[in-house]
């Protein structure tokens, strides 16, 4: 498969998933958005560029930050934009604006803004080096540039109960290109390949207890994750569902299901 047919491929799902990506379950993605936007430490006139913005979290979190600036989101996914929009329009958030663009090719002129950051995004792509470098490029020297992703173990071990039965299922994992920066030598390595400097790495646990396997499901079902469930025929994909939710119920205990959600933040300065 190639780059194209995988962009393809994960368009499609973020459009499928778009009305539902801000389940409760997920409530991880706007926890680590508000604290990558608290690691640009913002004065509040600044133009920060939210990069793979989905549903607009980080954009939007910026924007409230930015009392005498703007912030500017944009994702491939239509239906992602169109979740982010309303969302503003409903907070009567106006400092923000949502474009449908890719992040290996940025409309944007060179230094146009302050900052730019990329939650849960960079690790879509194969050549994670040239697209951040792309990014950074968009920022002025001096200006700041962070991103967010998952650590090597995250999710541990729904996810793992979830992959090894999609194998019995003989559903393939795509390629795991998140996997070269889920540590701190990974994030620290893209950076500086990217030309960055003054890299600094902070690890933070955003896990929480969900209330069930149900919940779980919302995880798997509402996210990334569909884009393998999805490969299963619709008979197997209830037979399939009914198997794991089993197994991953006996995990549950009095306080209800831990979603452990290792993250990793990362900041650089643009030279």
């Amino acid at each position: 498969m190639n780059a194209e047919q995988i962009r393809t491929i994960l368009k499609d799902t973020f459009n499928a998933v778009a009305g539902l990506y801000d389940d409760p379950a997920l409530r991880f993605f706007p926890a680590s958005a508000r604290h990558l936007a608290e690691l640009l430490e913002l004065r509040g006139d600044e133009r920060v560029l939210d990069v793979a913005t989905g549903t607009g979290h980080a954009a939007l979190e910026l924007a409230a930050r930015l009392p005498r600036g703007r912030a500017t989101g944009v994702d491939f996914s239509a239906g992602m934009l169109a979740q982010a929009r309303q969302k503003a329009a409903a907070r009567g958030i106006h400092n923000v604006e949502f474009a449908e663009m890719d992040m290996q090719a940025l409309g944007f002129n060179d230094g146009q803004f302050d900052a730019a950051i990329c939650a849960f995004g960079i690790f879509f792509v194969e050549d994670m080096e040239t697209t951040l470098a792309h990014v950074a490029d968009k920022v002025k020297p001096g200006g700041t540039v962070a991103i967010c992703n998952f650590q090597k173990d995250y999710f541990f071990p729904l996810r793992k109960l979830l992959t090894d039965r999609l194998a019995a299922y003989g559903v393939p994992l795509p390629p795991q290109t998140w996997e070269r920066i889920a540590t701190e030598a990974g994030c620290r390595a893209l950076f500086e390949k990217a030309g960055l400097r003054n890299v600094r790495v902070e690890s933070r646990n955003m896990g929480y207890f969900l209330a069930d396997e149900n919940a779980w499901w919302n995880v798997v079902w509402n996210a990334g994750f569909r884009r393998m469930v999805s490969q299963l025929a619709p008979a197997d994909l209830e037979r399939f569902r009914q198997e794991h939710l089993r197994e991953v119920a006996a995990l549950t205990t009095q306080a209800g299901l831990w979603l452990d959600v290792g993250v990793l933040f990362t900041v650089g300065t643009k030279t």
